[in-house]
């Protein structure tokens, strides 16, 4: 008998690491052991892997079978070792020719019947894959999605008959090609819904062309959730990078989108109970939470203040560094973690301000609002106002802007940034801010004594001018004048309401 050397991959975080499957075959007592740190659904692969081979009609080796998974200091789950065991096993035991298995990578779980079911992960796997110029060999439904990576070589199999006749030459299976992409904006509920608001939707708009945070505070029934829903229907769509990044977070979190929504930005809506390791990702064996599938695209925190508050506390680092690292004993993993927060409140524990429905005092407002840390509030850029809507706007006949005239304006003044800075707004480093973001003397005495006045941090000086700059940039204006430094500043309700109350 002789050794078999099959190629795979695990899975760890978005990575894809290559794990070598070596099959040995010898004389002795028949078993059939499995070595290289496998974790207990690989163990129990042992038993699926032989009912496949026998049930597809090949010869199960009635020797001593040891199987090692490559390097052994790599954990390894799940099912998808299954086809790289049981081709190895065929390999070493002469019923596939060696020579032709140097060029495939391989990744599977078996049904007892032969047939191959679907894993988690296909993404990073093939873009390995792809890296190291070999095909990939995978479940059919895994192959279809993995084929929009462009040059990628995915074979798409049905079951473990399949790839033995391709592997032999017998029949040769097809690479899978990925099935054309057309924009599908319908998914999203358009921006003319909204009714009335037209401070609240200038918001969104600066909002989706700097790529800035949003807290949106009015009593209910206003439309603040209505609004956040919109806010991916004016965002371009993805990139080619960008969705190989969404998707391989969402490949690895075994939450696959349609293949029509490949380049569409994902929105996330957790409920206000989800847990800090629901939200930024973690357990024993590390895996992506809300704000990594949000990647991309929108996390809509509706009802801010009744998520507890270390919750929230945990998405501080996130948005400052675009990604979340999540350690554990055995491991340190890092997700990407590139969202828009949307977030919406009540003003007070009553829900009214400034009304006759208002039912709270103050000193009731401020235990309410400071369930949010100063520090997480400066993390936002824009705080505005959705107030009721007045008498009369309900029978208004005025036409609202659809989401494509907006979009139109977003993508355009987005190109503006890209073309100046090569990236947008809201990254701009405090260095890069005095490049781009150059202010006149009476114009930066105008901003710092605003600053002084509303009591704003240094991050909050920042943030004011990143969102003057993109003000300016919808307006295409070169630089930034005393109006574009006024309107950002009136998008600090929150400051503004924090100062009135404690006054």
């Amino acid at each position: 008998m002789t050794l078999a050397t099959v190629y795979s991959r695990a899975r760890i975080a978005i990575d894809a690491p290559l794990v070598i499957v070596e099959t040995h075959i010898s004389n002795g007592l028949p078993s059939f052991n499995i070595v290289g740190l496998p974790e207990a659904s690989v163990k129990e692969s042992r038993d699926r892997v032989r009912s496949a081979i026998i049930n597809s009609h090949f010869e199960f080796p009635d020797k001593k079978i040891t199987v090692n998974l490559a390097p052994a200091d790599l954990p390894k789950e799940g099912g998808r070792f299954d086809l790289p065991i049981a081709i190895g096993i065929l390999a070493a035991s002469g019923q596939i020719p060696l020579e032709q298995l140097s060029g495939f990578e391989f990744a599977g779980e078996l049904a007892l019947s032969g047939e191959l079911r679907t894993i988690i992960g296909e993404i990073p796997l093939t873009i390995a894959c792809k890296a190291q110029d070999r095909s990939c060999i995978l479940p059919t439904e895994n192959a279809n999605i993995a084929s929009h990576i462009n040059a990628a070589k995915v074979i798409g199999a049905d079951n473990l008959l399949n790839v033995y006749h391709h592997l032999t030459g017998q029949k040769s299976l097809p690479f899978a090609t990925a099935e054309p992409l057309t924009e599908h904006y319908d998914q999203y509920p358009d921006m003319s819904d909204v009714v009335g608001q037209p401070h609240a939707k200038q918001a969104l708009e600066i909002v989706a062309a700097g790529g800035h945070h949003l807290l949106m505070l009015g009593p209910p029934g206003t439309g603040k959730t209505m609004l956040a829903e919109r806010l991916p229907s004016i965002l371009p769509q993805m990139d080619e990078a960008e969705s190989l990044e969404t998707a391989a977070v969402h490949s690895i979190s075994g939450r696959n989108s349609s293949i029509q929504n490949w380049s569409q930005r994902p929105f996330r809506s957790p409920h206000h109970t989800c847990s800090a390791v629901a939200l930024v990702g973690g357990s024993s064996n590390p895996k992506p939470g809300e704000i990594s599938l949000a990647h991309n695209g929108v996390l809509f925190l509706d009802e801010l203040p009744e998520f507890d508050r270390k919750v929230l506390e945990v998405l501080r680092e996130p948005l400052e560094s675009g990604k979340v690292t999540i350690s554990r004993a055995a491991r340190q993993v890092d997700f990407p973690a590139q969202f828009q927060l949307v977030a919406a409140l009540n003003p007070s524990p009553c829900g009214h301000y400034n009304d006759e429905q208002m039912r709270s005092t103050p000193d009731q407002m401020l235990r309410y609002l400071s369930k949010l840390s100063g520090p997480f509030l400066d993390r936002i850029d824009i705080q505005i106002e959705v107030a009721r809507l007045p008498k009369g706007s309900l029978q208004s006949q005025a036409k609202s802007e659809s989401s494509l005239e907006i979009r139109n304006r977003v993508i355009e003044a987005r190109n503006i940034q890209l073309q100046r800075q090569g990236k947008l707004n809201h990254k701009l480093s405090n260095s890069e801010l005095k490049q781009y973001c150059h202010l006149t003397n009476q114009d930066a005495d105008f901003l710092e004594t605003a600053i002084d006045k509303l009591g704003l941090s240094i991050r909050a000086y920042h943030r004011i001018l990143k969102v003057s700059r993109t003000i300016a940039d919808l307006k295409h204006a070169s630089q930034i004048d005393r109006s574009h430094l006024a309107q950002a500043l009136s998008y600090r309700a929150m400051d503004r309401l924090l100062l009135s109350l404690k006054r």
